[in-house]
């Protein structure tokens, strides 16, 4: 799966702007970290890209993202990547075995954050956001109280990465080199 063929299909179930840019910063992510650890940089990409794909059409835990594999499938998905996707989800069951099932899991909900400290800087920019209001504004429960705190731990945590030192710093930067195209 390329990652032209990737995006392809996230335009066609995707129609939520903020939606598309929460799966291009997965993306982006994800590439920092197939560089980072010497993996196969698009095969990663795709797999962030595609993360959340069938969101709108299922926007339930009941079926989301199981019920997207069968699409997934239909579109020439290989099983491995699919099967990373479904490991992103607590909820599925899928354990996160392989290097990209972890990484895929921790840059999920660290996105949203670093998202959410951006919106509240003056300039709604990613280059005035630093690490340590990231640290600060995760201490708050309530500020993006939607990003879970304990995943986002425990991701970091499953992938061998310090959140703070590591984990966030990569992930931020990874999204500022991209901030235009998520209009940040």
């Amino acid at each position: 799966m390329t990652r032209d063929r990737a995006w392809d299909i996230v335009q066609e179930y995707v129609k939520n702007p903020n939606l598309q840019k929460h799966m291009l910063a997965v993306e982006a992510a994800m590439g920092a970290y197939a560089q980072k650890f010497d993996q196969d940089t698009e095969r990663w990409q795709v797999a962030g890209l595609l993360h959340d794909f069938d969101w709108e059409i299922h926007p339930d835990l009941a079926s989301h993202p199981q019920k997207g594999a069968a699409i997934l499938r239909d579109r020439g998905v290989d099983e491995d990547l699919i099967r990373t996707i479904q490991s992103h989800a607590q909820h599925t069951g899928v354990k996160r075995e392989k290097l990209i099932d972890k990484a895929l899991f921790a840059c999920d909900e660290i996105t949203g954050l670093i998202v959410a400290v951006a919106l509240i800087r003056p300039s709604h920019k990613l280059a005035d956001v630093e690490v340590k209001a990231i640290q600060k504004k995760f201490k708050e429960k309530s500020f993006a109280a939607g990003v879970n705190r304990d995943e986002v731990l425990t991701g970091a945590k499953e992938l061998g990465v310090d959140i703070w030192s590591e984990h966030v710093p990569l992930v931020l930067s990874a999204m500022q080199a991209i901030a235009p195209v998520l209009g940040l």
